[in-house]
This record gives C-alpha cells, sequence and structure tokens, in this order.
C-alpha cells in the first residue's frame, strides 16, 4: 500500500491545512471571534450568541479543541473554553510567515 497524500507534505504544511480547513467554518469563525471578543473564558452562552444548537456548538468546539486553538477547562458540570494564547501566537507567526512570500517572477510569466 502507497503513501497516504498527508505523508508527502510536511508536518507545517499538514498544520496549516487544518487550521485552514477549521478557518472554513463560518461557526468556527464567529465562535473565535466571539472567544477574543470577551478575552475570557466562556462556559455557557456560545449557544445562545452563536445561534446554534449545543450538539453543533460542541462538535465546532471540539474541532478548535483538537487543533490546540482553544483550551477548555471543567468547571462544575460545564466547561469553560478560552483561546489558547500561546498556540495562538504560533499559528499567526505561521500564517504570517506564509502571506508574507512573495512570488519570483521573471518578465511576464503569464
Amino acid at each position: 500500500m502507497g503513501l497516504t497524500k498527508s505523508e508527502i507534505f510536511t508536518d507545517e504544511q499538514n498544520r496549516m491545512a487544518l487550521i485552514a480547513k477549521a478557518f472554513g467554518h463560518p461557526a468556527r469563525i464567529a465562535i473565535l471571534q466571539h472567544l477574543f471578543k470577551l478575552n475570557s473564558c466562556v462556559c455557557g452562552d456560545l449557544v445562545s450568541e452563536i445561534g446554534l444548537a449545543q450538539p453543533t456548538i460542541s462538535q465546532h468546539l471540539k474541532e478548535l479543541k483538537n487543533l490546540k486553538i482553544i483550551k477548555g477547562n471543567i468547571e462544575g458540570t460545564s466547561v469553560c473554553y478560552c483561546i489558547d494564547q500561546k498556540e495562538w501566537k504560533n499559528i499567526k507567526h505561521m500564517f504570517l510567515q506564509f502571506f508574507e512570500q512573495e512570488p519570483i517572477v521573471n518578465g511576464d510569466c503569464c
């Protein structure tokens, strides 16, 4: 059996693709924006804030947590979430390096 497609790419390329995929859903963007706006842990108000069902919000939170973009702490019967500031800094750095690249153009290529 051959290599899986992800194995032919670097760890950073795979990580960037997973993060970009997470950013590809508007609910996850809304969750992140809400967490940034509050700058604190959020326990239960994401459902009312985002307007999606609890199971849907939970699935999006799970995706963001698996990528370490957010972290969660159990407080009583609920889990409180916030941005993982160290990881967010790493993500920003990685994407800034990617977006700051300039193509090498030799004349009129296209």
